[in-house]
């Protein structure tokens, strides 16, 4: 049995899980659900798989998240759960640590949110004696409007060798149709795979590539409320 699943089950069950060290892109289009989907593998890794997880965000507070699955009725091990919060600072407000959250002062402060992450890196792995860690960002996209894909590639360099070495699983959120093909294709060279969404005549669809010997088929997929709900493959 392999060390991480998505919580996917059609998903995990053609790929048979995924292995440490793994780097993966969630790619997407625009209002596809891939912030729920990204909510699903992180309550199921934490709940389920009792992974620690760190969470990057750039897009909502990280009292939205938190506030997110507690309105949903989903309660998160917080002993298991990190996030650096790169957006309450820019909107002025009077954002305090906490030991779940920590604070980066914008989405252009890489190396900010490189010493955050580091630190819940050592505080997981080292302290806490927890093998199995996931390392979430959320998202690649609003980090590449402020900086220059040279500056993104050498920042993602140094984390996604770093999630390798300590057989962990990263997983990084990008918008899809929202930049250039040769700055995908550059980031591509840094994963493992990718958990890739498109949308056909307002359908969404989801598999993974990369990850196994073969693609998954493409799962049609509905977000249903707050949760994600598998239709049929293709």
């Amino acid at each position: 049995m392999s060390d991480y699943t998505t919580g996917i089950k059609e998903l995990d069950a053609v790929i048979g899980g995924i292995r440490k060290g793994s780097n993966i892109m969630l790619i997407g289009p625009p209002m596809s659900g891939k912030e729920i989907i990204l909510n699903h593998i992180l309550y199921h890794g934490a709940i389920l798989n009792e992974n620690a997880i760190i969470t990057v965000t750039t897009r909502e507070p990280a009292k939205h998240i938190i506030d997110w699955f507690h309105d949903n009725n989903l309660e998160l091990p917080m002993e298991r759960i990190g996030i650096v919060d790169c957006v309450s600072k820019t909107l002025g407000g009077n954002a305090s640590e906490t030991p779940n959250i920590k604070i980066a002062s914008s989405p252009v402060d890489l190396t900010g949110i490189g010493v955050k992450i580091s630190q819940f890196l050592e505080e997981f792995y080292m302290k806490k004696n927890n093998q199995n860690i996931q390392l979430h960002i959320n998202s690649l996209s609003t980090i590449l409007m402020y900086s220059n894909i040279q500056t993104v590639f050498r920042f993602l360099h140094v984390f996604t060798g770093r999630i390798k070495a300590a057989g962990a699983l990263g997983i990084y959120v990008i918008e899809s149709g929202m930049h250039d093909e040769q700055a995908i294709a550059t980031l591509k060279q840094l994963f493992d795979g990718m958990i890739e969404i498109k949308s056909e005549n307002d359908k969404n669809y989801i598999r993974i590539i990369g990850i196994s010997s073969k693609p998954t088929p493409w799962f049609e997929y509905e977000i249903i409320g707050n949760k994600l709900q598998i239709l049929r493959g293709n």
